[in-house]
């Protein structure tokens, strides 16, 4: 019995993702962790996902172009889960779009460009512009990176082009705050 307390399992198998049945394929883009997926009339997915934050959920249809991450009528600019659920059930429902191919992973330059256009449409006349990862998760699956990977390019968007973004570290961690350059 002493022994039967001390006694080694192994380790548990890796869980594969179950294949979609209209592709047959695995699909999960990087940086997103997709929590439910939905289905349309004529089969397209609907994806209910969440990146930066476990608790802010988006919706977006690979058949057309909806997306969504805000819950409008509760006043905040984030969907919980039991909110996200009902958005993509809802636009399941209604939504025709015919299933397309699911989106290809982009180079890492034309991602930095999504990131300076981001952070340049960011910049106002009044201030410097305090910019979060959180924003970026309606772009999550065009852009397809983890969050250390956008830091890294918001660091080095930083270095290069110091009018349109600068970096602050937080006296009390090793928090770095990024912020959208006030326009000139």
């Amino acid at each position: 019995m002493f022994l039967a307390l001390f006694s080694r399992r192994p380790a548990p198998a890796p869980v594969e993702p179950e294949p979609w049945f209209e592709t047959g394929e695995t699909w999960t883009p990087e940086g997103v962790t997709v929590v439910e997926r939905h289905w349309t009339q004529v089969h397209a997915v609907v994806l209910v996902y969440t990146a930066a934050q476990a608790y802010r959920h988006t919706v977006a249809c690979l058949g057309c172009h909806f997306r969504t991450s805000a819950n409008r009528r509760a006043g905040y600019d984030w969907l919980q889960l039991e909110d996200a659920t009902a958005a993509a059930t809802e636009h399941a429902t209604t939504c025709r779009a015919i299933p397309r191919d699911i989106p290809a992973r982009p180079d890492d330059d034309t991602v930095r460009e999504h990131l300076r256009t981001w952070v340049t449409a960011s910049r106002n006349r009044v201030a410097d512009e305090q910019i979060h990862l959180e924003k970026l998760d309606l772009l999550r699956l065009t852009i397809q990176r983890t969050n250390d990977w956008l830091e890294a390019a918001l660091q080095h968007l930083a270095v290069d082009q110091p009018e349109i973004l600068r970096t602050e570290t937080s006296e009390h961690s090793d928090r770095v705050s990024y912020y959208a350059r006030r326009l000139p």
